[in-house]
């Protein structure tokens, strides 16, 4: 809960929520006054019921053990004796009710279960009632006392309970804020990790597992919008000559040359891939061999002008939009072309 806030603000009661809580219990200024005006009765009695409170209290083992010791003790007898001057005190607005929640926060903040809580808040009221009935003679005044004590008590217990939910409610939304930043955190991790698998380190195209995926998605889209997919598919001639003679540092910069070259002559709904060795190819949606033919082109000369002293050859193929080849059929088909291409050469 916001630290700022008072416990007031924090769980939203004002003195509109006071008066409309008290006529839910039917608590009237008639029976508080009743209750203050037994003030000097518990005042000559109060510190014979602190002892009888917590002489049972500790005879209970779970209630003694978080008690603990002497210190918490004297310091848990001296809030309970605030607490019961305050029931007869006359005031019950703000400060009254701030006092029930801190009372409620520190309950659940030092472990005490509800059914302890309500085992200590019932011997209290049976403790107040004794020393009430012995005190008071008129059986009609008592009567109404011991109904108005009732209330009040009831409405301090509604409190202290809105607190045990009220940081149970906390408690839940913090952690489910948690494991929401830590799901998206995973998420992001997981698509990162997902695209560094689906991409060639050396030039930052689509590896062969991106290939894949991406044509057969691509594929099956044609076919239910009935449109062409075509195929480029190109290698840079003599690769084995140049990292051979010039070593594989100089390879390694011919095929990022050639993914850049790709990459900057492709249309943005395309797919520009290694896959594998010196071994490129593109995919286009909504192409037809004669769009792909010219991309081919522009990818070459593109690649030339980086390095003049080399060359690529590409194939191209398509399918569609009426009948439709395989994965493995429409590569096969553009290799094919590649080689034919090399073999013109």
């Amino acid at each position: 809960m916001p630290i700022a806030k008072t416990l007031l603000e924090q769980f939203n009661i004002n003195e509109m929520e006071i008066i409309r809580r008290m006529e839910l219990l039917d608590l009237t200024q008639r029976e508080l006054d009743l209750l203050t005006a037994q003030q000097p009765i518990i005042e000559r009695r109060l510190d014979h019921i602190v002892a009888r409170f917590y002489e049972k209290q500790t005879a209970f083992d779970e209630i003694a053990l978080l008690i603990g010791d002497a210190d918490t003790l004297a310091r848990l007898r001296s809030a309970q004796t605030r607490y019961i001057q305050d029931l007869f005190a006359g005031d019950y607005g703000h400060a009254y009710v701030n006092g029930r929640l801190r009372i409620g926060l520190v309950h659940k903040r030092i472990g005490v279960e509800p059914k302890l809580f309500l085992s200590a808040a019932c011997t209290l009221k049976y403790l107040l009632a004794e020393v009430l009935a012995h005190e008071i003679e008129d059986r009609h005044t008592l009567l109404d006392v011991l109904r108005a004590l009732d209330k009040l008590m009831n409405f301090d217990n509604a409190l202290v309970f809105d607190t045990y939910i009220g940081t149970l409610l906390s408690a839940m939304e913090s952690a489910k804020k948690r494991i929401e930043t830590y799901a998206h955190a995973l998420e992001q991790k997981s698509k990162i990790l997902s695209t560094h698998a689906e991409r060639d380190p050396l030039t930052e195209l689509y590896n062969k597992r991106g290939m894949t995926m991406a044509l057969t998605r691509e594929l099956n889209a044609a076919q239910r919008r009935k449109s062409q997919v075509s195929l480029v598919y190109m290698d840079v001639n003599k690769f084995k000559f140049i990292n051979d003679t010039f070593g594989h540092a100089k390879g390694d910069e011919v095929l990022r040359a050639l993914g850049e070259a790709i990459a900057k002559s492709c249309r943005s709904t395309d797919f520009a891939c290694r896959v594998g060795g010196d071994e490129f190819c593109v995919i286009l949606p909504d192409a037809t061999p004669d769009v792909a033919e010219s991309i081919a082109e522009k990818i070459a000369e593109a690649f030339t002008a980086l390095f003049p002293e080399f060359s690529v050859a590409a194939g191209v193929a398509g399918t569609g939009p009426e009948q439709f080849v395989t994965e493995n059929e429409l590569l096969e088909a553009a290799d094919r072309a590649m080689y034919a291409a090399k073999r013109a050469v």
